[in-house]
């Protein structure tokens, strides 16, 4: 009996544990979904910001730029007792003791007095080779699925010219793959050539504000083409913030379109150009990326990347999924069909 009796106290301290483990488990992930509705204070206005437990100070500077337009960049956060913590756009919000009741204070100007090319931003040189299966666990991870959902509610892309039927989507960046903003000469644009524009609708989705991506489009003529038509503009606001062995950074999740445009595109007709493989991590089978176009004045007669991307867009665009294509290979599938073609 006694042993019996030690046997039952013991089995009941381990069901006791066991049940004290997944109580606190339970806890952590209620935490991290829980909705949290901030205060933030800034020039003498108060503003009301939702945000959850699992999203990233980046996070909320994104939702308070969608309030107030001060850029990220430009925003400073004062938050009793968590010191410099805010400062740091990849502590997670259900790290700080963040609560209703308090008010949080921004200092930050608006864009609106300081509307030039943003040379100021770090320039970003190495981009970082992610592994297949690190992509694929960042792509199916919960947490960055329930972030895209909640970017798909948040942001609505407004359309500048209508959606075509049966065309394929081209998505490009500007940085560095439609012009070098850190040059005094720009790229010519190929890829907007009317030919390209015959088979594919053209989003442009920038890492910086829509009211820079709309000054340059219009320097550079882009709005305003007769031989083709600018479907959406996207800007940063759109994009959301995941982790990985190599750090927490920003992305440009594809479904945000999709769901949005169900109807006309999706993954088997999308492809987006971009110098990060990193702004692909969310879908990387619809990425390609692109040689950076650095020091224009220098290369613009010699780079010929964009021309025979642009052959490559014209070769695809008679497939009827694209997403099962390996965009790395793109220069040897351009190669090949131009043989076909020459032995036909």
């Amino acid at each position: 009996m006694p042993e019996t009796e030690g046997a039952a106290e013991l089995f009941g301290k381990k069901m006791a544990s066991s049940s004290s483990v997944s109580a606190s488990a339970s806890s952590s992930s209620s935490l991290s979904e829980e909705e949290l509705t901030l205060t933030v204070k800034w020039c003498g206005k108060e503003y009301t910001v939702r945000v959850c437990g699992d999203d990233s100070v980046a996070e909320l500077k994104r939702r308070i730029c969608e309030l107030t337009t001060v850029l990220p960049k430009r925003q400073k956060l004062l938050y009793p007792k968590v010191g410099n913590k805010l400062s740091d756009d990849s502590v997670l919000l259900s790290q700080l003791p963040l609560k209703s009741s308090l008010k949080m204070t921004m200092i930050g100007t608006v864009e609106d007095e300081i509307i030039v090319d943003p040379v100021d931003s770090p320039e970003i040189m190495d981009d970082f080779e992610l592994g297949q299966d690190e992509t694929i666990d960042i792509k199916d991870k919960e947490v960055n699925k329930q972030k895209l959902r909640r970017r798909i509610n948040q942001y609505k892309i407004e359309l500048r010219n209508p959606c075509r039927k049966g065309k394929k989507l081209l998505v490009l960046d500007i940085d560095y793959t439609l012009f070098d903003h850190r040059s005094t000469a720009e790229n010519p644009l190929e890829l907007m050539r009317p030919s390209v524009y015959a088979e594919y609708d053209i989003m442009i989705w920038s890492a910086t504000s829509m009211k820079w991506v709309e000054l340059k489009m219009g320097q550079l003529g882009v709005l305003s083409n007769p031989d083709y038509k600018i479907t959406a503009l996207i800007d940063h606001l759109a994009r959301i913030t995941v982790q990985s062995d190599f750090g927490v950074f920003d992305c440009k999740p594809l479904g945000l379109i999709w769901a949005q445009f169900p109807e006309f595109y999706s993954s088997k007709n999308t492809i987006m150009f971009d110098d990060l493989q990193r702004n692909f991590v969310m879908n990387p089978q619809n990425g390609l990326t692109i040689k950076p176009f650095r020091k224009a004045h220098a290369n613009r007669d010699s780079d010929q990347e964009l021309v025979k991307l642009t052959q490559y867009l014209l070769t695809i665009a008679e497939l009827d999924d694209l997403s099962i294509l390996d965009h790395k290979n793109w220069k040897f599938f351009s190669e090949d069909s131009a043989k076909r073609r020459r032995h036909e």
